[in-house]
């Protein structure tokens, strides 16, 4: 697997890297490609999440912590210069493929280190029954993306102020409430962080490529787009219902559906569910204009709707809409 470096040990934003994954994708032709990065106090939410439902924005301003959207589905995560984040670029499509092997590889690589470490869920990677690395998945087309967190140790006020999360995840807000979910890698090894990422870098790759400055230039001009408030603020919709549910196995959802007469006539889809296929064209853009009951909605919907978020069946999905 071929490692993609920088000129420099500049730390950038955390929209440069998401940008540099899509760069990565687009214009690099190995087969799989690999790199860690590391930011500044900075909260990253899902392409399909509502930022004031996940993101405690006031303590954000407050305590100097910058927020971003991804591309991927999945839930909210805090990161710092305390943990590390991947990012898996591949030419391989098949969805249950491309994230069973990142997860493996990163249980193989904790194996390597001598922590019991495990897949579990749809996206995380544990020690016990605590999480250590939350992963989420997107696509362009002809490569796959799989990025997520790496814990090796953060700042936990930081995590627990800045961080929203819904009542049906968590016992209670703050620190020992996360403290009983999630845990430390540096609790398990005795290498630091840097010597850590060493480790990673040597097991999973055997080549380098170092991007050059004409590279960097192109990278910025993608991350103009998710620094944009149309990407970050442009899915926050006003409606006339909301519609809010978590299906097991699949994440949480909140429907914000504007009808009139009983026709829906726009409708968004909120949640930390996994996008693995166009949501507006596959999905909502079906739904505009159809009345908002059981029959109609199971006639204009797709038989699959799992090969667009992860899991989702159309009864399901259609329960959501009209319970």
């Amino acid at each position: 697997m071929l490692y993609i470096t920088l000129p420099d040990k500049q730390v950038r934003r955390l929209s440069f890297y998401l940008a540099m994954e899509e760069y990565v994708a687009r214009h690099v032709k190995e087969d799989e490609c690999f790199f860690m990065w590391q930011v500044e106090p900075s909260v990253i939410f899902g392409r399909n999440q509502l930022i004031e439902n996940e993101v405690n924005l006031d303590f954000c301003r407050k305590h100097h912590i910058q927020t971003y959207r991804r591309k991927s589905g999945g839930g909210c995560v805090y990161a710092d210069m305390n943990n590390v984040m991947f990012s898996y670029i591949t030419s391989e499509e098949q969805v249950g493929f491309t994230f069973n092997r990142y997860i493996n590889m990163v249980v193989l690589v904790l194996h390597k280190l001598g922590v019991d470490a495990s897949a579990s869920g749809r996206n995380d990677v544990m020690i016990g029954n605590k999480k250590v690395s939350g992963n989420a998945f997107y696509k362009i087309p002809g490569r796959s993306i799989v990025h997520g967190t790496m814990l090796y140790d953060t700042d936990m006020l930081n995590m627990a102020g800045s961080i929203t999360p819904p009542t049906t995840k968590l016992i209670s807000k703050g620190v020992k409430s996360i403290h009983q979910h999630v845990d430390f890698l540096k609790n398990y090894i005795n290498l630091s962080l840097p010597e850590f990422m060493d480790f990673v870098h040597r097991q999973l790759c055997d080549e380098d490529y170092m991007l050059g400055e004409k590279d960097i230039q192109e990278i910025e001009q993608i991350e103009k787009g998710y620094l944009s408030d149309e990407f970050i603020y442009g899915k926050n919709p006003r409606s006339t219902l909301v519609k809010k549910r978590r299906i097991e196995g699949v994440g949480e959802f909140e429907a914000h559906i504007e009808q009139k007469n009983g026709i829906i006539k726009n409708i968004n889809l909120m949640g930390d569910f996994f996008l693995i296929g166009d949501l507006d064209k596959g999905l909502l853009d079906k739904l505009k204009d159809v009345p908002l009951e059981v029959g109609a909605l199971n006639r204009i919907l797709p038989d699959r709707i799992d090969d667009i978020i992860m899991n989702l069946m159309k009864a399901d999905f259609i329960d959501l809409l009209t319970e």
